[in-house]
């Protein structure tokens, strides 16, 4: 499959919301819970702090969005937490596997870099081995276990705490 990964632009907000609202609806891989309007991720993208890096993998042939990461500062209420970000990454079903994920995190590395990011910080839920295996591979290393972190359908889900120097 050939991919072309760019920095997201507003026309992406369908595509991603494509990509993003069935992996909500699967309530496995994410601790999102609420689906996204496409308004809405027209409104989170242009609201996207500038420091911010925001990479879509889109398929060469149809310009199909099928995969995105982010990247936005870790805290805005000091600047002490600069070099910092917080990561998500999310590739649609029908794509895992595919090799979609490691292209985005070689852009976003590069981009993040430019920014002035030096670690890359991401809270994994302790139930997706297959996220927890693809930030592992990428030199991510797990600093922790926040237990009973998150709540989804009334279950009680701990999140993994990884990080990753540039």
């Amino acid at each position: 499959m050939s991919l072309v990964m760019r920095q997201v632009i507003i026309d992406d907000a369908e595509g991603i919301t494509n990509v993003l609202n069935p992996i909500i609806l699967e309530s496995l891989y994410t601790v999102l819970d609420t689906i996204f309007t496409v308004e809405e991720e027209k409104e989170f993208i242009a609201q996207f702090p500038e420091r911010g890096v925001f990479t879509v993998a889109v398929r060469a042939e149809g310009s199909k969005v099928i995969g995105f990461q982010n990247v936005e500062p870790f805290a805005s209420y000091t600047k002490v937490f600069d070099h910092v970000g917080i990561i998500g990454t999310f590739v649609c079903s029908s794509c895992r596997g595919q090799g979609v994920s490691k292209q985005l995190f070689e852009s976003t590395f590069a981009v993040a870099k430019l920014k002035g990011y030096e670690k890359l910080f991401a809270y994994v839920r302790s139930d997706n081995d297959r996220a927890l295996a693809a930030y592992i591979k990428q030199g991510f290393e797990v600093v922790g276990i926040a237990k009973k972190h998150a709540k989804v359908a009334g279950k009680y889900i701990d999140e993994i705490l990884i990080e990753k120097f540039l």
